[in-house]
């Protein structure tokens, strides 16, 4: 089990960037798939991105694809998702999760953090 928190969320205009972090205390972080959901205000959470164990391998949400790049740093514990040519549809409460089954997409998570709101302005 880990333990996640996010972090780097903001208040942007459409067209701008941010980067989130995710950092993970407890033990083999590098044996968990990462992903990254979202969740708009008053909507279901919604899947962004996977990221395998390793690093090597990301998967995207078509709404996103493009835009945004996941990656992880084993050594640090810690995810990121660094998010460009943002949109205003891209306002939402983002989350990481850990998943010790993995899998490209899925909607089930062993642990999920609090999260970091993200705003995009038009």
């Amino acid at each position: 089990q880990v333990q996640l928190v996010e972090s780097g969320g903001a208040l942007v205009q459409a067209g701008g960037s941010l980067k989130l972090s995710c950092v993970a205390s407890g033990n083999f972080f590098e044996k968990y798939w990462m992903y990254w959901v979202r969740q708009p205000t008053g909507k279901e959470l919604e899947w962004v991105s996977t990221i395998t164990t390793g690093g090597g391998v990301q998967y995207y949400a078509d709404s996103v694809k493009g835009r945004f790049t996941m990656s992880r740093d084993n050594g640090k514990n810690t995810v990121y998702l660094q998010m460009n040519n943002l949109k205003p549809e891209d306002t939402a409460m983002y989350y990481c999760a850990s998943s010790f089954a993995g899998g490209a997409r899925r909607s089930d998570y062993n642990d999920r953090g609090q999260g970091t709101q993200v705003i995009v302005s038009s």
